[in-house]
């Protein structure tokens, strides 16, 4: 029998699926209904469902399963979820040129196309700052809202901020019920199922990376990018936090994420940290290079850099 996590009490332990059967039950006797009864299985399941790092693979596979449907249900699209897991010897690492970066957008944009975000209310993981070339990198300062006739506007420049996949991740740590991981390939992920939406992260992150499902999200048909993971792009219900992910569901199939593919001058750089060969290792080894916010030793694997 697998062991599952505990939420610790005073006076004794409990099993957090055991946790949230009572508080159901209790709540629906209070209310005069039946919750288990008026739910059908999936939703049930759902409901009760261990948290990712726990499932074995038929359990797994069960919860692909019953996704997929729910889609189906919501969408009308043939959805499919797939878990793929992290390669050997693989650490992602992320550049970004300052010195190229034109503040065009577009990574915005291919971001929201590719990770199905909500279109209404707009949910973006990638903001772009404007900043002043003569004070430099002033966050304090920056612009996030810009919209010149056109761009790159005279005598600024561009730093797009998102997750920065740190090693020593606050976000992780705040989470209460470890929703929130750093995978071994350094992705920070979420367990959407398991996210209690307490808002945490969000305030834990320096960033600002993370976002929350104020609403129910709207996806048009149309627009819905069927080729999904667990823990990356799959749709996400109201009342989650959600992120980058350096489009696992894309780099895990050896592919660049969208925002470094759609970058019209090639001011975004991707790869593997512990190949030295590597086009991001030989950036870090020859390019002046600075890691946003470093005093606070979050160690994110996001570099940005001047090639110019």
């Amino acid at each position: 029998m697998k062991e599952r996590k505990k939420i610790l009490h005073p006076h004794r332990s409990i099993e957090r699926r055991d946790f949230m059967k009572w508080m159901a039950v209790g709540t629906a006797s209070i209310a005069g209904l039946s919750l288990l009864s008026s739910c059908d299985s999936d939703k049930r399941e759902a409901f009760f469902q261990d948290q990712f790092k726990e499932l074995d693979e038929n359990e797994l596979k069960a919860v692909l399963e019953r996704l997929e449907r729910g889609y189906k249900k919501e969408y009308n699209a043939d959805i499919e979820v797939n878990a793929t897991a992290p390669m050997d010897h693989v650490l992602f690492g992320y550049g970004l040129d300052l010195s190229k970066c034109i503040g065009c957008r577009r990574c915005v944009y291919a971001c929201v196309e590719e990770n199905n975000q909500s279109r209404n209310p707009e949910v973006h993981w990638i903001k772009v700052l404007e900043m002043e070339k003569d004070k430099g990198a002033d966050l304090l300062h920056s612009d996030v809202y810009y919209n010149p006739e056109q761009v790159p506007e005279e005598g600024h420049f561009y730093m797009p901020v998102q997750c920065q996949q740190c090693k020593n991740a606050p976000c992780v740590k705040v989470c209460p019920v470890e929703a929130t991981w750093t995978e071994p390939d350094g992705i920070v992920v979420v367990d959407y199922d398991w996210c209690l939406g307490c808002r945490n992260c969000m305030s834990a992150c320096p960033y600002g990376a993370r976002k929350f499902n104020w609403a129910s999200p709207e996806i048009p048909q149309e627009e819905i990018n069927i080729h999904t993971e667990y823990l990356g792009n799959r749709p996400r219900a109201k009342g989650v936090v959600e992120k980058c992910t350096f489009c696992i569901q894309r780099v895990r199939q050896g592919l660049y994420p969208a925002c470094v593919e759609i970058c019209p001058v090639g001011s975004r750089k991707f790869g593997n940290l512990l190949d030295e060969q590597s086009e991001i290792r030989t950036i870090m080894k020859n390019k002046r290079v600075f890691i946003l916010k470093e005093e606070l030793n979050t160690q994110p694997k996001f570099y940005y850099f001047y090639g110019t």
